[in-house]
């Protein structure tokens, strides 16, 4: 039988994340409330400590733009490195390196 990815919603994950960090029930505990595996739960209640760092930084959260900037970059940096793995095909393959 196959079961179906789940997907939960981001209040879902804050509340079963506070409930690890407060650290009244084990994992196995939460695992049983709240119906998620305890892997998923130490992710969730990692992502949420190393992302409570957002909220007091100067910066605070990266806007639209800055994640649009990033977008440009990263793409661009894709382009440059398919361009040189092209070329190092083509040279390996007059080399006869293949």
């Amino acid at each position: 039988m196959n079961k179906s990815r789940r997907k939960h919603s981001a209040a879902f994950k804050a509340e079963v994340a506070l409930a690890a960090i407060k650290e009244r029930e084990t994992l196995s505990e939460l695992s049983a409330r709240y119906g998620v595996h305890p892997t998923v739960i130490s992710t969730w209640k990692n992502e949420f400590l190393k992302r409570s760092e957002e909220i007091f930084s100067k910066q605070g959260p990266k806007s639209e733009a800055d994640f649009e900037k990033e977008r440009r970059e990263l793409f661009a940096k894709i382009g440059e490195l398919e361009m040189q793995r092209d070329w190092l095909k083509k040279k390996s393959k007059q080399l006869g390196l293949e």
